[in-house]
Order: C-alpha cells, then structure tokens, then sequence
C-alpha cells in the first residue's frame, strides 16, 4: 500500500516536471534582426568655418551646415524607422511562436 502511494507520488511529481518545461517559450535567441542601414551609423559631418571667414565663408558655411543637418536628420529617421520595424517584426514573431498551454492543444 505505501509503496503504491510513493508511485503515485513520484509520477505526479514526474509529470508536473514535465508540464513545466512544456510551458516554457522558445528562448529568443532566434529572434529576426534587421541590418542598420550604412547611412544611419555613420557620424555626421558638419562643415566648420576658416581660421579668419570672411562674408562668403559665412554664408557658403551655413548653406553646407543646412544641408547636412537635414542629412543627418534623414539618417536618424532612418535609424529609429529600422528599430520600429524590427521590435514589430519581434513582437509578431513571439506572437507566432507562443507557447500554447498544454490543455489547448486544439
């Protein structure tokens, strides 16, 4: 009789063993990635005046310095756009891949 209890004890300890690592998830080692875009890791490079400017230095400085605001602002764009894309791409990815529990197996 009591070692009847020890068997019973023993596979129900064994099967919720079991039942524990079923509900684990996938690791997320295998998560997709995106490649950041060559032009989002570079650093910006803003045009600096002369030792002594004169009056077309200034203002051929400032036209050079806009525009590469605007680029290094499309750069950033770009870099967030990318890091929003792959944390969306991420979350459909665990939403597919989530572990069902194991008594809703239809």
């Amino acid at each position: 009789m009591r070692t009847n209890l020890l068997r019973l004890v023993a596979w129900t300890a064994f099967a919720s063993l079991i039942t524990g690592c079923v509900s684990q998830g996938p690791s997320s080692a295998n998560l997709p990635r995106l490649t950041l875009p060559s032009l989002a890791t570079e650093p910006c490079k803003l045009v600096t005046l002369p030792e002594v400017p004169t009056e077309a230095d200034l203002e051929v400085t400032y036209a050079l310095r806009g525009s590469a605001l605007v680029q290094c602002d499309a750069a950033r764009d770009l870099a967030v756009q990318t890091l929003l894309s792959e944390r969306e791409l991420q979350d459909r990815f665990r939403e597919q891949t989530a572990p069902k529990p194991f008594w809703k197996v239809w």
